[in-house]
């Protein structure tokens, strides 16, 4: 015999939450920072954001991952610039119109980065395509 369980909505903590949205979840409202979201008061968080989640995002403080993708380097590139806190846009603006050494530094290492992961996702390509071709002369035999 089977038993019908009403289905329950799935819940996440506010922190959660704010990670999903990409908000920090301080400068959120205190109603949002108190409770639970369920998955349907986030979807419809995204795809219809209220007046305060979109001030939030167009003008933060913003999570450092956001702040790091921003200003085009790591979150570890921010914690070696001193950047440990939230910014806000006008902040984040500020540092690229600056453009410490700090900052071209990370960006520089961010560029070496996406070339080493091509390069060693082209030689798996090509490693991949040799064993499948030695695979298929193998078989032929």
């Amino acid at each position: 015999m089977t038993s019908l369980k009403q289905k329950t909505s799935q819940t996440m903590k506010p922190a959660t939450a704010a990670k999903k949205l990409g908000i920090y979840l301080d400068a959120a409202p205190a109603d949002f920072q108190e409770g639970v979201v369920s998955r349907e008061e986030l979807n419809a968080l995204q795809s219809e954001p209220p007046q305060w989640l979109q001030e939030l995002r167009q003008n933060g403080p913003h999570p450092r991952p956001v702040v790091a993708a921003k200003l085009g380097i790591s979150i570890s590139g921010l914690a070696r610039g001193g950047v440990t806190e939230a910014l806000s846009t006008e902040q984040i603006e500020a540092i690229k119109a600056e453009n410490p050494l700090w900052l071209q530094h990370e960006r520089a290492n961010q560029v070496d980065l996406r070339k080493e992961t091509a390069r060693i996702k082209a030689k798996h390509e090509k490693e991949a395509a040799l064993a499948a071709k030695e695979a298929k002369a193998g078989q032929a035999r």
